[in-house]
């Protein structure tokens, strides 16, 4: 086991982040709960590199899919009028070809965050996926105010701001994806929090 001072995950400024002006605010916040940043790179993804990012198995793109269509019948809305389709598996590739699109619209900030519980802190700090459920104190409660159902219907990813990872497991796997084998991070004590 590891010592849980030393937890890493990942965390990506995704382009509405980025273009918002949000770099330094996001990173101000983690710093504030004692997270500590041992990797940090802006980049420009390249397709391949989102579809590679997110899953590609049938379970995950169909879990898109019912989402999407819970989602629209919450608010009284008909995904076969609006996909011409029921199908939760060809709802769900419509809404991950949109995020590949979305997430490769702008260049991305990269970044390993180490701290106590940093997985689960950090999606804190973050707030819920969906930005109009998010709490306020919380980045996307703070900074967006983005809808599934809107996005859906104007066929684009849900503006988030931000991804963290969900799991310790997830955020190894996401590290080693966009860092590499041996990603660069980087020792050092921060005042106050490793003294």
């Amino acid at each position: 086991m590891i010592n849980p001072k030393e937890e890493r995950t990942f965390v990506m400024v995704k382009p509405d982040g980025v273009k918002k002006g949000l770099i330094g605010e996001i990173i101000k916040r983690l710093e504030q709960r004692d997270l500590k940043i041992v990797a940090l790179e802006m980049f420009q993804p390249t397709h391949d590199e989102m579809d590679n990012h997110y899953p590609k198995n049938k379970e995950y793109i169909t879990r898109l899919g019912t989402k999407t269509k819970t989602t629209y019948e919450k608010y009284g809305y008909s995904a076969k009028e609006e996909y011409k389709t029921e199908d939760e598996f060809e709802i769900g590739q419509m809404v991950r070809s949109w995020l590949i699109d979305y997430m490769t619209s702008a260049p991305l900030i990269r970044m390993v965050v180490q701290g106590i519980h940093a997985v689960d802190t950090v999606r804190k700090i973050a707030g819920v996926t969906m930005p109009y459920l998010a709490d306020m104190g919380t980045v996307r409660g703070d900074f967006s105010i983005d809808s599934p159902v809107l996005a859906n219907k104007e066929k684009r990813a849900v503006m988030n701001l931000m991804h963290a990872s969900e799991t310790p497991e997830e955020a190894k796997h996401e590290i080693e994806h966009w860092f590499g084998k041996n990603p660069p991070i980087f020792d050092y004590k921060r005042f106050g929090v490793d003294n």
